[in-house]
């Protein structure tokens, strides 16, 4: 029935969108969400009344983040490579464990993404609308500290060495670039802490109590392009053979896949950080490899989960809907942005290496290791051992700085008799030093350290406010019964266009500033030894600034591209069920 002025929907026939919201409500006869499925916490019959205490959404919650948290732990630094001889690198088997490490990844992504497209679903579908967020975003925050704890035990496992004792023969310390840390350790903890957690994982129901209730509350957000009918009509999802149809709907849904590419941007920038930041912090700051994996650390994670649980509670709090949510996104985008030029004023140039930034008191030439100074000494060019003069000038090594002799001073060990280091220029005038070279590079004079970190700290934070609001307006612009596979296509994606080539794409782009590389003894390119440092933090400046254009470029588009159910759709409960009521 219609009047003069404003349709009353509760004369209205049923239209597709109030069938949907009909079947959801706990009166219906067909409800979406059966309160039978809302059983008990538990193994079957075995269902202690201790274990009812977990069976809601914060005990879910927690059971979700302890698993995440030693889930992703696996990812945590790794070792630099040794030189072998040549005739032990033509017949060595160590590159074929290649294939064995990519099997063990393959195997983490394998058992990761259910818990992170299942499982987020489970969490969106036990929680009002408007506290999603805010689960989902501690879920997230409490996630990363799995990479935390990875990156502090793995930069402190480095200090172990790999096979737990040094071998008498070998005579190495840390400082030494073949030293390897027993990086397997972690790997270990972590396989059995997580079987630990998969046993309690398993009590849970197929819904927790209160959800259908819950879910007839919900009023639908999906973006307006007809999906959502087309979804309900054909009941799409019941059956594999539903998988084509399934996936060309979410593939063809602008909005969807406008986020899923701006967050796959990304990702791409989250990971090549997360992979490459101690190096980068290494060779700028002059710090070592296990303080550097310390530190990126502890600065990475932190402000990743602080954003996280920012943005979630925002979110939650504002009641933001869906286009609201992708306008805040682009707000935390912008920031993140201008907070990637720290890059340009915290960067440090590099400190003085002979044969590579300067000469030899000037004889030799650049980029020549060789000079009149150690051409007598027949140096190898496939030993690495960085010594520092008293010159403050760093030397490839003691041969090449023309050391014939050395000492051991309160177990310290000292060179003399350099014929390549000059004389240091001091203030008092003298000259005396108990030493020529002493291992290791010398002490970088850059003081830029705690400026970047602390403007890369805030840098996270505002990259990571738009990673729960993401998860959360893909969760909105697509129909209920397909939240969780738009979940796992946005996985795929992530991880081709962000997590596979990130790492590759900030390798490359450290690899072209290198200045200095390993040449063994089969005259085959190895590992870098120097970095020209301010053209690195140029390439890394362009590559996050790039991302993060494509990204806000991408969530203008969804923005603009997204279109809410008609209001006549957007109806309350009260309002569905006296429809249910006259229709019956």
């Amino acid at each position: 029935m219609k009047g003069d002025g404003i349709e009353n929907p509760v004369f209205e026939p049923p239209s597709p969108d109030l069938r949907r919201q009909r079947r959801a409500s706990p009166a219906g006869a067909d409800a979406g969400v059966p309160e039978a499925e809302e059983g008990p916490c538990g193994w079957g019959r075995c269902a202690p009344k201790a274990l009812q205490l977990c069976n809601n959404p914060e005990g879910y919650l927690a059971a979700y983040s302890l698993l995440a948290v030693f889930q992703d732990t696996c990812q945590i630094p790794g070792t630099s490579s040794t030189n072998f001889t040549c005739s032990a690198s033509t017949k060595s088997s160590l590159p074929n464990y290649l294939y064995v490490f990519i099997l063990g990844q393959l195997l983490l992504g394998v058992g990761g993404t259910p818990l992170y497209t299942l499982g987020t679903a489970f969490i969106d579908d036990s929680v009002p609308k408007h506290k999603s967020s805010l689960y989902i975003g501690i879920g997230y925050a409490m996630s990363l500290l799995g990479p935390a704890i990875g990156y502090v035990l793995g930069g402190q496992l480095l200090n172990v060495y790999i096979d737990i004792q040094i071998p008498e023969s070998m005579k190495i310390d840390q400082d030494d670039p073949r030293w390897l840390g027993a990086w397997w350790i972690a790997f270990l903890a972590c396989f059995f802490a997580i079987w630990l957690l998969i046993i309690p994982f398993t009590c849970f129901p197929k819904q927790l109590p209160g959800t259908a209730k819950i879910q007839a509350e919900k009023i639908s957000e999906t973006h307006n392009d007809g999906s959502e009918v087309l979804v309900e009509t054909k009941n799409i999802g019941k059956s594999f053979k539903d998988f084509p149809v399934a996936l060309l709907i979410l593939l063809k849904n602008p909005v969807l896949m406008s986020l899923i590419i701006a967050s796959s941007s990304e990702a791409l920038v989250a990971t090549g950080f997360a992979t490459f930041l101690p190096k980068f912090i290494e060779n700028q700051f002059g710090k070592t490899s296990s303080f550097s994996a310390t530190l990126g650390g502890l600065v990475l994670i932190p402000a990743a989960a602080l954003g996280q649980i920012i943005s979630g509670i925002l979110v939650s709090k504002c009641r933001m809907d869906c286009k609201s949510i992708i306008k805040f996104m682009i707000g935390t985008c912008s920031v993140a942005l201008i907070l990637n030029t720290v890059f340009l004023f915290a960067k440090c140039g590099n400190e003085p290496f002979a044969g590579v930034s300067e000469t030899y008191n000037g004889t030799g030439t650049l980029y020549n290791l060789t000079a009149p100074c150690n051409a007598n000494c027949r140096c190898l060019r496939s030993i690495y051992y960085p010594v520092c003069g008293r010159d403050e000038v760093q030397y490839f090594s003691p041969c090449f700085a023309g050391c014939s002799s050395h000492l051991f001073n309160n177990m310290k060990k000292t060179y003399h008799n350099c014929s390549c280091i000059g004389k240091p220029e001091r203030e008092n005038g003298s000259e005396d030093f108990l030493y020529e070279a002493v291992p290791g590079k010398c002490p970088t004079q850059c003081k830029f350290l705690p400026l970047f970190l602390t403007f890369f700290f805030f840098a996270v934070v505002f990259t990571f406010m738009a990673v729960t609001p993401t998860t959360v307006a893909i969760l909105r612009c697509v129909p209920d019964k397909q939240r969780s596979f738009a979940l796992g296509v946005q996985s795929v994606f992530l991880r081709l266009l962000g997590t596979i080539p990130g790492p590759i794409l900030f390798g490359v782009a450290i690899d072209n500033s290198c200045t200095l590389w390993d040449i063994n003894e089969c005259k085959t390119k190895g590992a870098c030894w120097v970095y020209d440092n301010e053209r690195m933090a140029y390439l890394l400046m362009g590559i996050s600034a790039a991302c993060k254009i494509i990204t806000i470029i991408f969530v203008v588009i969804a923005v603009w591209l997204y279109k809410p159910p008609p209001a006549s759709a957007a109806l309350s409960q009260k309002d569905l069920e006296t429809v249910s009521a006259i229709h019956t």
